[in-house]
């Protein structure tokens, strides 16, 4: 298993330790001017698409897919960044395929998505020369995704939105979904003490 220092990368300043550590969700919108504290890069993702992202959460997460090669697991970034207006777009095609019930549980409202942030992934699986990405596929792959999650803090990720926290962070269970946020002793914290990214916020600013 490979480790990677704090000391590799320069330590952020105060204020761009906030903007890792932005809270988004259905209660808590977007904060509004914060892209141009932020580098911002393209990628492409398993379906060879054009994605936008966040420098550092890129470059991390290069180095989580490769720790897990060495375990013959293969993960793909998925999406990343998504604009505001993509987001609205998502929120009508899920009202329009299912039900207003069902996208007002599963999809985040415009402006409060996670995804808004810049640092947060969902990621597919490559199993088998095969892109596993729908989400009812994903789950069943319990062994795949508790190799992934036992790496994440050691990269800066959290597993956004773990199971039975549900009444917290307002989503059920995304084996998928995961967070960047600089800080190993804080995706350590988050992540051995079974606490989500909203109760360590609150915490914090107690």
């Amino acid at each position: 298993m490979m480790y990677w220092n704090n000391e590799e990368l320069q330590k952020p300043s105060e204020n761009q330790t906030n903007i890792y550590l932005v809270l988004v969700n259905k209660q808590k919108k977007i904060p509004g001017n914060r892209e141009e504290k932020i580098e911002l890069v393209e990628t492409r993702n398993a379906f060879n698409k054009i994605i936008k992202i966040e420098k550092e959460t890129l470059e991390m997460f290069n180095k989580l897919r490769e720790d897990l090669l060495n375990e013959n697991i293969d993960i793909q970034l998925e999406n990343a960044y998504r604009s505001i207006s993509k987001q609205e777009e998502l929120y009508n095609e899920m009202e329009e395929k299912y039900w207003p019930e069902y996208a007002k549980k599963y999809v985040a409202p415009t402006g409060y998505s996670e995804h808004h942030t810049w640092f947060a992934l969902d990621i597919c699986i490559n199993k088998n020369w095969k892109i596993i990405c729908e989400n009812h596929d994903m789950i069943v792959e319990c062994e795949i995704f508790e190799k992934v999650h036992k790496k994440l803090a050691n990269y800066w990720f959290i597993l956004r939105y773990p199971e039975w926290k549900e009444d917290i962070t307002g989503y059920e269970y995304e084996a998928w979904h995961l967070r960047y946020i600089w800080d190993t002793n804080i995706a350590k914290e988050i992540t051995e003490n079974w606490i989500t990214l909203e109760e360590y916020w609150d915490k914090l600013n107690k």
